[in-house]
């Protein structure tokens, strides 16, 4: 049988990276390529083997690094350059932030042809690090290493415990230190992995779909609430049990301890029952008021969205609320609702808020919670948005004089679109994850608004992600 070559990357010596690209690389020309490079930073000079090439551009590793950047840092992660989650952590924070708003105003002004003069500066985190309130590991027979296991390990490894290692489905790395969640998280982590391996528990094998240990979800409150929820294979019980009584004993800190029995061939579990060990079903974050409005506490179950970053999260809402410029009569749609946090922090400003959202046990969340902060003006619909936004829809609930809209990555249907033209409240308020398309629903409710102010919020320091407020302002009302 004849041997298929392996062909040998091109060698690329002594290139300068330009500018921050998307999926958190960065871009470089070289040999008139242009090159996407992952874990370098701007004016990095390196060498780069070029793995992968097409048409309109290349993809390459940097192989050495010839002169660092004035914009590098040390990562405080020892997982960096492994784990993909944080590909600009050896980017100053005042780079990526400057990235980050250079990012928003390319993307709306090209796809959606938006004016950005009147962009603010982007709203940056307090904190950089450990700012993450809920993270979900996984277990895996197939551990991703980049060196080989030592022979002096106290207990051979039964696997790993991690993220998945990046474009790899099958493989985990095992995590020991992650600078995104407070150090309790990964103390919880470490010690489930100890116990695991010292007891025997079987770490899951996706591709034979077989082993006990699937997941694990660590989720936590500003005010020290801390909710574990071990994911297992089969409904056996008799070996989860002592692992969750040790954790319960090892961390008093836990205040709802939770398993699910996962049989199914993926890791959702948003369709399966989670059944308490100990302490409570919830835990509660609680979030200051805007403007001089009581504090709203928010329940939060294994199966509740909430925003992962707390503290910016509040910065987020309170954006909308000064540009939604809201007047005690007013009637306000909240477009993609989730739990109600949105919907919830404004309701204190007009006559009536109506939340929409897809997903029914959310809705079940936003009422509890308006219970929970005895609002009453609130009301919560479940269903398809295109569906549920209909002309019948808008005379059941008014007419409404403000909508706050937050998409999913995909952005809004274009029906929604279509009903939002036709009712024309006064402002609409975009909150986006994904500025490309907003930048496409921006260009076809242009129909009729004006872009006015325009605001960037940095939830996920050391990542290409970032969010973006805009406010539209119906013409000739």
């Amino acid at each position: 049988m004849k041997m298929r070559k392996t062909k040998e990357p091109l060698l690329l010596h002594e290139v300068t990276i330009e500018s921050a690209a998307a999926e958190g690389k960065a871009v470089a020309h070289s040999e008139g390529m242009v090159i996407f490079v992952p874990f370098v930073v701007p004016g990095d000079v390196v060498d780069i083997a070029v793995y992968k090439r097409k048409k309109n551009y290349a993809e390459g590793r940097a192989v050495a690094l010839l002169k660092p950047s004035p914009l590098r840092v040390e990562a405080q992660c020892p997982h960096f350059g492994t784990c993909g989650g944080c590909k600009w952590q050896t980017t100053n924070y005042t780079a990526q932030l400057q990235a980050k708003e250079q990012q928003v105003k390319d993307t709306l002004e090209r796809l959606g042809h938006v004016r950005t003069d009147s962009m603010r500066p982007i709203c940056g985190a307090d904190a950089t690090f450990y700012y993450r309130n809920k993270l979900e590991f996984t277990f895996s027979t197939r551990e991703w290493r980049d060196t080989p296991p030592s022979d002096t390990e106290e207990h051979p490894r039964c696997g790993a415990l991690g993220f998945h290692a990046p474009t790899v489905f099958d493989k985990v790395i095992d995590i020991r230190h992650c600078a995104l969640q407070h150090t309790l998280s990964n103390n919880i982590r470490n010690e489930v992995r100890q116990y695991a391996q010292q007891h025997g528990l079987a770490f899951y094998d996706i591709r034979n779909h077989s082993g006990y240990l699937r997941n694990l979800v660590v989720r936590n409150t500003e005010a020290g609430e801390w909710m574990v929820i071990v994911v297992v294979a089969e409904p056996d019980t008799t070996a989860l049990f002592p692992l969750l009584e040790h954790l319960k004993n090892q961390f008093p800190q836990i205040s709802s301890l939770q398993y699910i029995v996962n049989t199914k061939l993926n890791d959702s579990y948003s369709d399966l029952d989670v059944v308490l060990y100990h302490g409570t079903s919830c835990i509660t974050e609680h979030m200051e008021g805007y403007d001089g409005a009581p504090a709203l506490s928010y329940s939060i179950n294994p199966k509740s969205f909430y925003q992962t970053n707390s503290r910016q999260a509040r910065k987020l809402y309170s954006f909308v609320a000064e540009m939604a410029e809201l007047q005690s009569s007013d009637t306000l749609y909240d477009l993609y609702t989730g739990t109600g946090t949105i919907a919830l922090f404004l309701a204190h400003m007009c006559k009536k808020v109506v939340g929409v959202e897809y997903v029914e046990e959310a809705v079940a969340d936003a009422r509890l919670n308006a219970q929970l902060n005895h609002i009453d003006n609130a009301t919560f619909v479940a269903g398809d948005m295109a569906q549920v936004l209909t002309d019948s829809f808008v005379q059941t609930h008014g007419r409404p004089d403000i909508v706050v809209t937050d998409p999913p990555r995909a952005g809004m249907h274009a029906k929604v679109i279509e009903q939002l033209l036709q009712c024309s409240p006064r402002k609409i308020i975009y909150v986006s994850c994904n500025p490309a398309t907003q930048a496409r629903d921006l260009e076809l409710l242009g129909e009729r608004y004006d872009v006015q102010r325009l605001q960037p919020v940095d939830m996920f320091p050391h990542t290409q992600h970032v969010e973006n407020v805009a406010e539209l302002v119906l013409r000739n009302q």
